[in-house]
This record gives structure tokens, C-alpha cells and sequence, in this order.
């Protein structure tokens, strides 16, 4: 007999989409000026950066678990 509801099977896989999440919470560490990259200081850039990336990793984790 099987189970009524069986564990998914990439639970992992959708726990990291967690990832750019956490990195953003965590405001001390990116809530600086420096280095500034064309004239953005740290702050900006780092989440500028996390949106392609999140992006990228929902794609991922999309094609993974399809």
C-alpha cells in the first residue's frame, strides 16, 4: 500500500530558492558604501546583483523538479 502523500522529490531543490532570500534579509552584511562599482556603492549593486541570479536559480529549480 502506498503512501497517501509521498515526500516530494526535490524538496532540497526548493529550499534553496530560500537562498536570495536569506542573502537579502541579512542587511549588515551589504550595508556599505564600498567597493563601489560605476558609481554604486555596495548597497544598490548587491541586490541589483541578486535579480538576475534569482532569476537564474528559479529557472533551475524549474527544469529540475519538471
Amino acid at each position: 500500500m502506498e503512501p497517501a502523500n509521498p515526500p516530494p522529490r526535490h524538496a532540497w531543490l526548493r529550499i534553496t530558492l530560500l537562498l536570495p532570500y536569506l542573502a537579502l534579509l541579512w542587511l549588515p552584511f551589504y550595508n556599505d558604501t564600498e567597493p563601489s562599482i560605476a558609481g554604486f556603492p555596495l548597497f544598490y549593486w548587491y541586490q541589483f546583483l541578486w535579480v538576475p541570479l534569482t532569476s537564474l536559480l528559479i529557472y533551475i529549480v524549474y527544469r529540475w523538479v519538471r
